[in-house]
């Protein structure tokens, strides 16, 4: 029977698990993101302890590290899943300004570096990564600004300025300490909302070729930069020059085969792949748990990334289209990236697993922008609606249970 004109409409909560529920964004973005942080604790438990006992430390060391930093990370995740997307909004600007800010950090006494970069901060109790922080106050800015200036984009100054000349600041205070990979996964969280948001490909095209010729400069001003890429594309690759890395974590996988050999029994942790439980950690998630593994990991990434396409198609906020688009770029592309240097199709560029590797600031800011996203899928059409009903299910279970038990 058809309900009379007017009436709202009232959902079944019994398709709440259905691929086409209101909050079925919701929950596999929750899903994956939770799952892919479980997996990557194991990982890191299973890739440092070896190195960890060689320092001197406990093997649980670094695991312990990495699981202080998801209980930080989990409480942001919830306080972002709750803020209003107004809110976020107009936090766009302060939030960005502080982002540079604090990366200006590192060259100032509190600044560290590592492996040729400047990219540290030191807090009391721990080393912050100041450019994570500016990759979340990114997409939100870039999305509040483009969105605003929606009507515009099709005229060339509106959609080159500010969105160009202020994510340049942003990406070149990075630059300047020589992280080249954080950059360049920034360039492509810019490019990603950019797209979105129906900036004309002559406009994006201008913009990617001033970012690609900042890269060659970079990258020919470097020789360590120039030698990696030169020795993945050359056929006289070996264990002696820059291609160590990359073999190593072939043989990993290699090794690996479908089913691996075993959590806690990869030989390439043994201090023969540099970096196991950071950028190459899905060498040896592949060595241990085997094609099943990779596949595993590659599967949720994808859940991810379906689940952001759809907050994308289904949301009516520009704002919230655009920056989950930058969210996406980011995350996925960063995943993509990672993944193609561990198996030999990128040079190494040192940009970590999202979620999976170990690293206290990526995982905290991860969070905080997978918080982020859950937040607008909570605001999808029906979302709302459904999560109250089904808390409602939930609330009066328990009390029967109470009553049942009394």
């Amino acid at each position: 029977m058809t309900p009379p004109a007017g009436t709202p409409e009232v959902r079944d909560p019994s398709i709440l698990g259905t691929w086409n529920s209101a909050v079925t964004s919701y929950y596999v973005l929750l899903g994956a993101t939770f799952l892919l942080v479980a997996i990557g604790l194991v990982m890191v438990l299973s890739s440092s302890s070896v190195e960890s006992l060689a320092d001197g430390d406990s093997p649980y060391a670094v695991f312990l590290s990495q699981a202080r930093f998801a209980l930080i990370g989990l409480p942001v995740l919830l306080i972002m899943s709750r803020l209003p997307v107004r809110f976020v909004r107009l936090a766009a600007w302060p939030a960005l300004l502080f982002g540079i800010a604090f990366q200006m950090l590192v060259f100032t006494p509190l600044g560290a570096g590592e492996g040729g970069n400047r990219n540290w901060v030191r807090l009391p109790g721990f080393m912050a990564q100041p450019s994570e922080v500016i990759k979340v106050a990114l997409a939100i800015w870039i999305g509040a600004v483009l969105s605003r200036k929606l009507p515009l984009l099709r005229e060339w100054r509106h959609a080159f300025v500010p969105v160009v000349p202020v994510a340049g600041v942003a990406i070149g205070v990075v630059l300047l300490g020589h992280d080249l990979g954080t950059a360049l996964v920034m360039c492509m969280l810019v490019a990603g909302a950019m797209f979105v948001a129906g900036v004309p490909m002559r406009v994006l095209a201008l913009a990617g070729g001033i970012a690609g010729g900042g890269v060659a400069l970079l990258t020919i001003g470097s020789e360590n930069r120039v030698n990696r890429i030169m020795s993945l594309l050359s056929a006289d690759c070996d264990v002696t020059n820059e291609c160590y890395q990359s073999l190593h974590a072939g043989y990993g996988l290699a090794t690996g085969g479908w089913s691996g050999v075993g959590l806690g029994q990869s030989a390439e942790k043994w201090s023969y792949l540099p970096a196991a439980h950071n950028d190459f950690i899905y060498a040896i998630l592949g060595e241990e748990l085997g094609l099943v593994g990779t596949l595993l990991v590659l599967g949720l990434f994808a859940l991810l990334a379906f689940a952001m396409i759809r907050i994308m198609r289904r949301h009516p906020d520009p704002f919230v289209k655009i920056t989950t688009a930058a969210v996406f770029a980011w995350i996925i592309g960063q995943a993509v990236v990672n993944i193609a240097v561990v198996i030999g199709l990128a040079p190494v560029i040192g940009v970590p697993l999202p979620l999976v590797s170990a690293g206290g600031s990526a995982l905290i800011m991860t969070m905080a922008a997978l918080g982020l996203l859950l937040s607008f899928a909570r605001s999808e059409p029906g979302a709302a609606e459904a999560l109250a009903a089904r808390a409602s299910v939930v609330r009066r279970s328990l009390a029967v249970i109470g009553r049942t038990r009394g």
